[in-house]
């Protein structure tokens, strides 16, 4: 039944591309919901659990329905036990210090794990859309521990979780006072004017801007740069385009002028949709139906915490870069009185994307390649948006593809690629380093001249939507 509606939808004649892509998006969250198992009389395991426990599931799922609806205004379903988890205990535990901050993030400096560090330091810009610990969940999953230990002095941005006070806040200040006010810290707490930088996800966007504003000013203090999982070209944006048009954006304006800011729950949502199966429905079926208790995850616990987003900064990015795409057309958009040209860019630069991403769509992101005027190297990884990044070398799960040239398909690309086993990471370790300088005497924060603020991973980060 859930096929042939899905396939006399997609027959329909005479919709244009977008909106038979949102019709055949909504017609399977239908038939998502619909699906006999979220329903106790048509799950035989529901039922078995009913006639064996004589209701406790149903009444225990009812108690966990009014928590839900009680704690989060029905928004939010219970993903994980909440309480296995505290950032700062269990979660972003990597030592280090706070060692500069402004309105919109901290900036984080690890400790050194070896004697003898890489003389170009490490600076990370996470996406503001999530908070930074993606990156340093568990010591055993942490791309930032393990990036200390590969010799690297790690720094990271841990963007603020705004409130109206920061409504009017742009892209233009989130790179001023972001990347860029990164790059000075950077520079004055090791000594060191060049840095290598990682964007990932929206944070790779940012960087691409930046890099091309950083371009048309003569500003070389980028050696390197790895985008993890980012777009620039928006042509094909995969589902989240869904949401994406005149009269959704003009709903999201209204809503945004009241508190100055999008709610936290309501980008959470959204992705929640974007898998309904694994994150809605599976726990409505799990904690309602079951009775059963949300399971620890560290993942889903991160997934939950979930940040705002400034109503002008938002906008513009959801206007710019997903409905007009302008960011990969020359002079397309302006920051700080510059217009952003990426074929400006001739900044090293190393691609990872990951192939069963629901979000930035590795044939999407491979279009970057096209777009800067430097070496570009491109890397697909196996799995998805999240785990396909966070995939240590000990894990020893899905593996990768390389190809030393890039040419203009992706479909290209990948025809002449070479499978890899294992991670990525040592993959990219190892590009890294040509572009780090030679080894110098480990580096701890406050050694140069900035002064520690706090312990990491700050206090930024702890706040809550």
């Amino acid at each position: 039944t859930a096929r042939w509606m899905q396939n006399t939808v997609s027959e329909v004649e005479g919709l244009d591309d977008k909106t038979a892509q949102k019709v055949d998006f909504y017609t399977r969250q239908f038939v998502d919901a619909l699906a006999p198992s979220n329903f106790v009389m048509t799950n035989p395991e529901v039922l078995r659990a009913t006639m064996e426990s004589r209701g406790e599931n149903l009444v225990k799922g009812l108690e966990n329905l009014l928590t839900d609806l009680e704690r989060g205004e029905g928004n939010r379903i219970r993903q994980t036990d909440e309480s296995a988890f505290e950032v700062g205990r269990n979660l972003a535990i990597t030592p280090g210090k706070v060692v500069y901050q402004n309105e919109l993030f901290q900036l984080l400096q690890f400790d050194p794990a070896t004697e003898k560090v890489y003389k170009r330091p490490l600076l990370i810009v996470p996406p503001w859309i999530n908070k930074y610990y993606i990156l340093d969940l568990r010591p055993d999953n942490s791309l930032v521990k393990w990036s200390t230990e590969q010799g690297f002095t790690v720094f990271v941005m841990s963007w603020v979780n705004p409130d109206q006070s920061l409504a009017g806040k742009t892209l233009e200040d989130y790179m001023l006072e972001g990347p860029l006010a990164a790059l000075d810290a950077v520079a004055q707490a090791t000594g060191e004017r060049k840095v290598n930088m990682v964007g990932y996800c929206l944070g790779g966007t940012l960087l691409a801007a930046t890099l091309g504003y950083m371009a048309n000013r003569g500003d070389d203090r980028c050696a390197s740069a790895t985008f993890l999982a980012a777009m620039t070209d928006f042509t094909e944006a995969g589902e989240l385009a869904v949401f994406i048009d005149e009269e959704q954006l003009a709903s999201l304006e209204a809503r945004m002028a009241d508190t100055g800011y999008l709610e936290g729950s309501e980008m959470a949502n959204t992705f929640n949709m974007l898998r309904a199966n694994d994150l809605i429905w599976s726990f409505v079926v799990s904690n309602y139906l079951l009775g059963k208790d949300p399971f620890p995850f560290d993942l889903l616990y991160w997934n939950s915490d979930s940040t705002r987003m400034p109503a002008a900064m938002h906008i513009f990015y959801l206007r710019k870069m997903y409905q007009e795409n302008l960011l990969v057309q020359a002079g397309g958009i302006e920051l700080d009185g510059v217009p952003i040209d990426l074929a400006d860019v001739t900044t090293p630069s190393f691609l990872l994307s990951t192939r069963e991403d629901h979000i930035a769509p590795w044939k999407s992101t491979y279009a970057t390649t096209q777009s800067f005027s430097g070496p570009v190297t491109f890397c697909l990884a196996e799995s998805g948006h999240i785990a396909g990044v966070v995939n240590p070398p000990a894990a020893n799960k899905y593996h990768h593809w390389t190809n030393t040239k890039t040419p203009s398909t992706p479909d290209g690309w990948f025809d002449g690629a070479a499978r890899q086993d294992g991670s990525w990471w040592p993959t990219w370790k190892k590009w890294l380093a040509k572009y780090s300088g030679p080894k110098v005497p480990a580096r701890h924060p406050g050694d140069g001249k900035l002064t520690p603020i706090e312990d990491a991973p700050g206090s930024y980060v702890k706040v809550k939507s």
